[in-house]
């Protein structure tokens, strides 16, 4: 168990946490939600000892192990990723350390074998002999090939780096596993590997994650960061959702009736407290009048965006229609004869772990990127918006978000445009701020706002919820699945893509594709998936062969 007591942390005047009081207990799963700014990053290194509070104290039940995802993502680049899992558990690694260079002494003495025979001892109690294959399961649960185990950590990509250090923080069945945004920057399959691991886990977790998904997978309990408190509630995402809300309503309510009650109670009192043969009832009514209390309803800290994709003109019957699309880039074929066609109602989710593929295709239907081959054409009643993967040189100027988003309206009205930004959270002052100091959230709420404005009726999304808030992710979902035109995105947010899409495609590895007109879950679960998976996995091996 770990637990929070009389924790207060002060940022200068400003108190992040207040008397913060709390307990995680064995066998749950904990998600730790709040707004941006909240303070859930914060909080976890106070639990893990990183960040001193104000005052009060964190206390771990004697014995137990804590571990925890570093974020620090070039601290182990000297070593080898094998021993970068196993320095998840400190002492383990440092006992076979140690032992391996007492073995290694050319003047091996009889103190030396005493000294060892302790280690051995010990190293055997840890189950230290089954520490590198544990190591290597995990590894290769997070997807990353048993080839890579002695490469060294600093030769890895960014995303591989992640999952090396994910596996460090899972090793070793730590008693209490703290876990930052452990989905950033894993696949979808990656992320499902981690949920059963996270399911199956019997100890202590506490996650701040922004994937509502893998929350309602995981998570037995969610701790709501609000104001400077933290509120347990039983359940997971979507039963904090529903009681947060429902509490909310019910307050509304009651304080309705008792409004209600007081506005009847002040016009009796007002009509007889002149008449001597009601005065008592008047009195009466004076004395039951002061006893009621309106609940003090305070607003939450989150701040919802609205978003809402309004196309300014019907598609007709032709939307888009592709036709043996082909791309190689640096001798890797990313297309191969990709063909489809669209229909007006289509809502089409991207899959699979190719991305590449998947932002070359988007790339190609706007024409920013030319096809080596094949051809594409969109219908003459549509209209086009992009949200690209990498959106840097859009910010890469002097102007003031309202003059940024002016440029993309037809409507020049200052006012018009504001209330566009208004809808994303972009309030008074802030339309005069330079677009290239903006965070990477206020710059994809800029890019939404400017999807809105252009009212297109088909858009294109590459990963959309990338820097988002969670508040932001909902109201993107939400605006998606409203959305009355066709829409062609990707994105690692499960929920997203399975309430949204209605048509599925996934690019292989070897360029190609598959097209399912179906929800997201359907397919994963679709017998021809993973016969053709297992077909192209078969081809591969053939080649090496």
């Amino acid at each position: 168990m770990i637990s929070a007591n009389n924790i207060t942390l002060r940022l200068g005047k400003k108190a992040l946490f207040e008397d913060v009081n709390i307990k995680f207990t064995e066998g749950n799963c904990y998600g730790l939600i709040g707004a941006n700014g909240a303070g859930k990053s914060t909080f976890l290194k106070i639990l893990t000892g990183q960040l001193e509070p104000s005052s009060g104290e964190v206390a771990i039940t004697p014995g137990q192990r804590l571990s925890f995802l570093q974020q620090d993502h070039f601290q182990y680049d000297e070593f080898s990723v094998l021993d970068t899992v196993l320095m998840g558990n400190k002492r383990l690694y440092e006992i076979r350390n140690e032992k391996d260079a007492l073995y290694a002494k050319e003047d091996f003495t009889d103190e030396d074998g005493m000294k060892a025979s302790e280690l051995e001892a010990e190293f055997a109690t840890m189950d230290g002999w089954n520490a590198e294959s544990d190591a290597e399961t995990l590894l290769n649960g997070l997807g990353i090939e048993t080839e890579l185990h002695y490469e060294t950590v600093g030769n890895l990509a960014g995303p591989l780096k992640v999952k090396v250090l994910l596996a460090q923080a899972l090793f070793g069945n730590p008693d209490i596993l703290l876990l930052d945004e452990p989905t950033n920057h894993l696949d979808l399959d990656a992320i499902g590997w981690l949920e059963e691991f996270l399911i199956n886990f019997e100890n202590t977790v506490i996650v701040v994650s922004h994937d509502r998904y893998f929350l309602n997978k995981v998570c037995t309990q969610i701790a709501d960061i609000d104001y400077g408190k933290i509120k347990l509630y039983a359940g997971n995402y979507d039963f904090w959702y529903e009681s947060s809300q429902l509490i909310i309503r019910q307050m509304k309510e009651a304080n309705k009736k008792k409004e209600d009650k007081i506005k009847e109670l002040q016009d009796f009192i007002s009509r007889f407290s002149a008449n001597a043969s009601k005065s008592k009832q008047a009195t009466s009514r004076k004395r039951a009048l002061e006893k009621i209390q309106l609940d003090d309803i305070i607003p939450s800290s989150r701040k919802y965006p609205y978003i809402d994709f309004r196309p300014e003109r019907s598609i007709g019957n032709e939307v888009l229609s592709v036709e043996g699309l082909s791309k190689t880039i640096d001798g890797v074929k990313v297309l191969d004869n990709i063909s489809f066609n669209l229909n007006h109602d289509d809502k089409v989710g991207f899959v699979g772990s190719n991305e590449l593929a998947k932002s070359t295709l988007f790339d190609i239907l706007m024409g920013i990127t030319e096809p080596d081959e094949g051809t594409y054409k969109w219908g003459v009643t549509t209209s086009q918006s992009y949200f690209p993967l990498d959106f840097g040189n859009e910010f890469d100027n002097d102007y003031t978000i309202t003059e940024w988003l002016t440029q993309y309206s037809e409507n020049k009205d200052v006012t018009y445009v504001r209330g566009f930004l208004g809808r994303m959270l972009f309030a008074g002052d802030d339309g005069v701020k330079k677009v290239k100091v903006l965070s990477g959230g206020e710059k994809v709420r800029c890019l939404l706002s400017k999807m809105m404005i252009s009212g297109s009726n088909c858009i294109i999304l590459n990963e959309p919820t990338n820097h988002l808030d969670m508040e932001s992710i909902t109201a993107l979902n939400n605006g998606m699945t409203k959305f009355p035109g066709v829409i062609l995105f990707s994105s690692r947010d499960h929920q997203i893509v399975e309430t949204t899409a209605n048509r599925i495609m996934e690019i292989m590895p070897n360029g190609q594709l598959i097209d399912k007109m179906t929800t997201y879950d359907e397919y994963l679960e679709s017998d021809e998936m993973a016969r053709k998976r297992s077909v192209y996995t078969a081809a591969n091996d053939d080649d090496e062969d």
